[in-house]
């Protein structure tokens, strides 16, 4: 398994970690006991890179790894380094989704978190989204006090600019940002990456898989209507599904020709665009994981990647990346 570092001077992890939203029914339903059997297939892969939120199932990623790391206490360490997140939340008038980067709400999230997990310090803690209220220069100075007091080993951000991750480096080192990143979303490339790269921060990708988009067998209409997050999304609806799998059908075509699973050849890619990309899908297949598995442990030739690009350019997919309102919270940069 490829390992880089989360972060400058950070410690090094797989390059593939688990995604955990799956683990709160994101992508359909799944039991505590089969996320425990998927985090054991990722151990026996060489996993070690468990990344989590919060929000997700309310709580209910959190309280599933918490009590998968129950069989490790007292046995001299965990085996997995845990990132999660907090800031998102709900107006207590309104009920409408909103955004809290205040010191006072990040901590007591985090101490919830902590809580759930079962225990004391997580190694990466995300602000999930910004909130427009706090510069990102106070934001990143009470993060930096959550390291003194020992709760979080490191802490980054989750959709953020090029710009302010620059700010929020100029205060305090920033060990990750989170963002999309995939052949099916490259908007990373448009400055985020590079600011990775040169200050030393991991490029954490999630949906790097292009959310089933570039595997083997991408969303039906069916399992689009039964999921809360595409059924609203412009690349699985109003046409656009159909357009994708067509505009996609190349590269599974050239994945079958090389002999690999199509979300194979997708980590691959992913992984190859540079030393500081890690990639965290999302699955509740143990199969489906040793496919992305192969794919972190693989190298591309130039030859492949040139064919790559050639089969999905840059712009290829139809509809835009969020919904309106999904795009709410994530800073837009280009």
């Amino acid at each position: 398994m490829l390992r880089r570092a989360l972060g400058k001077g950070g410690p090094e992890v797989s390059a593939l970690g688990v995604g955990a939203m799956s683990f709160a029914g994101f992508y359909g339903a799944i039991s505590e006991t089969d996320s425990h059997k998927l985090l054991d297939a990722a151990l026996d892969a060489g996993i070690d890179h468990v990344d989590t939120a919060n929000v997700y199932g309310m709580g209910t990623s959190e309280a599933i790894i918490g009590s998968f790391l129950k069989r490790y206490a007292g046995k001299g360490g965990l085996p997995f380094r845990i990132a999660t997140k907090a800031s998102i939340t709900r107006d207590p008038d309104t009920g409408t989704r909103c955004f809290d980067n205040s010191a006072t709400h990040l901590e007591t999230e985090l101490d919830q978190s902590l809580k759930r997990l079962g225990i004391d310090r997580v190694d990466l803690f995300y602000v999930h989204r910004r909130d427009p209220r706090y510069e990102i220069e106070e934001v990143t100075q009470s993060l930096a006090r959550l390291v003194q007091k020992g709760k979080i080993g490191a802490f980054g951000f989750s959709e953020i600019a090029p710009a302010s991750l620059r700010r929020a480096a100029a205060v305090h080192p920033v060990a990750a940002v989170q963002s999309e990143y995939s052949l099916q979303t490259r908007l990373p490339e448009m400055g985020l990456l590079q600011a990775c790269s040169e200050l030393g921060t991991a490029l954490v990708a999630f949906s790097p898989v292009g959310r089933g988009l570039l595997s083997d067998s991408p969303p039906t209409p069916e399992r689009v209507a039964a999921a809360p997050f595409l059924k609203v999304n412009p690349r699985f609806t109003g046409g656009n599904l159909e357009r994708n799998i067509a505009a996609s059908k190349g590269f599974r075509d050239l994945a079958a020709e090389a002999g690999y699973p199509t979300a194979t050849l997708a980590i691959a890619w992913v992984v190859s665009q540079g030393r500081a990309v890690h990639a965290i899908p999302g699955t509740r297949s143990i199969g489906h994981l040793h496919e992305l598995v192969r794919g972190a442990s693989m190298m591309l030739g130039d030859d492949l990647k040139a064919e790559i690009e050639a089969r999905l350019p840059l712009g290829w997919a139809h509809g835009a990346r969020y919904s309106h309102d999904q795009a709410i919270g994530p800073e837009a940069y280009c």
